[in-house]
C-alpha cells in the first residue's frame, strides 16, 4: 500500500516531465513512447511511468497504434487549422472580457512583461517563457474561468505541434509589436479591438507556424 501511494507523486512528476519534453519538441509527434526506456531515462520505475503515460492520453497526447504502442499524437493540417481557429476565438474573447475587468496593476504588469520580452529577444527560452507569461496574465484579467479552463485545454493539445514560433526572431520581434496593439486596446477599455488585435495575433502565430511545418517537410523531403 505505501508503495503505491509513494508513486502516485511521482506520477504527477512523470507527467509534468513528459509534458515539457512534448512542449518543447524533444518528444515529437508519431514518437513510440516505450515504458522501460522512459523509466530508465527518468530514474522511475513503470508504475509511475505508466500514470503519467495514462493522463497523456487522457489530455489525448498520447494515442495507442497497432503493433507500435503508445506514440505521442501527430495532428494533420485541418486539426492545426481548426486549433489556432479556437485559440483565436478563445483568446481573443479573453482580449474582450479583459479590457472591461482587467486591474490597472494587471495592465501595468502586462506592459512590464511586454518591455521584458522585447528585451528577451535572441534568448529563446526566456522570449518564450515570458511570452506564455504575458498570456497567462491577461487571460486571468478576463475574470472568467470557464473561459481559462477552455483556453488551458486547448494549450495542451498545442504542445503536440512542438516548440513555439518564437524561436524565430523576426517572428518575437512581430510579436512584440502585437502585443503592444494589444495593450493599447485594452488600456483604452476597447473591447472590440482589444478582440480583433489579438485574433490578428494569434492568425500571425499561425501563420508562422504552417511556415515552418512546410520547411520542415521539403526538409525531409530533400533527405
Amino acid at each position: 500500500m505505501s508503495d503505491h501511494t509513494d508513486e502516485i507523486p511521482q506520477g504527477q512528476s512523470a507527467y509534468r516531465r513528459l509534458l515539457e519534453e512534448i512542449r518543447n519538441g524533444v518528444l515529437e509527434p508519431g514518437m513510440r513512447l516505450r515504458e522501460v526506456e522512459i523509466a530508465e531515462r527518468l530514474g522511475l520505475s513503470r508504475t509511475p511511468v505508466r500514470e503519467a503515460m495514462r493522463l497523456l492520453e487522457g489530455d489525448g497526447l498520447v494515442v495507442h497504434q497497432p503493433r507500435l504502442g503508445a506514440t505521442v499524437r501527430a495532428l494533420g493540417y485541418a486539426e492545426i487549422m481548426e486549433l489556432y481557429e479556437m485559440r483565436a476565438v478563445l483568446e481573443g474573447t479573453a482580449a474582450r472580457l479583459a479590457a472591461r475587468a482587467a486591474s490597472e496593476v494587471e495592465l501595468s504588469e502586462l506592459t512590464a512583461l511586454n518591455a521584458e520580452f522585447a528585451e528577451a529577444i535572441g534568448h529563446q527560452a526566456k522570449a518564450a517563457e515570458i511570452n506564455r507569461q504575458f498570456h497567462m496574465i491577461l487571460q486571468d484579467a478576463a475574470k472568467n474561468r470557464f473561459l481559462i479552463k477552455s483556453i488551458s485545454s486547448l494549450q495542451k493539445t498545442m504542445m503536440i505541434l512542438g516548440p513555439t514560433t518564437l524561436l524565430d526572431a523576426d517572428r518575437a520581434q512581430s510579436a512584440v509589436g502585437e502585443h503592444g496593439r494589444i495593450m493599447a486596446a485594452l488600456n483604452a477599455r476597447d473591447g472590440a479591438r482589444a478582440e480583433t488585435e489579438m485574433r490578428a495575433h494569434i492568425e500571425a502565430a499561425q501563420r508562422a507556424r504552417l511556415k515552418g511545418l512546410r520547411a520542415r517537410e521539403r526538409a525531409i523531403e530533400e533527405d
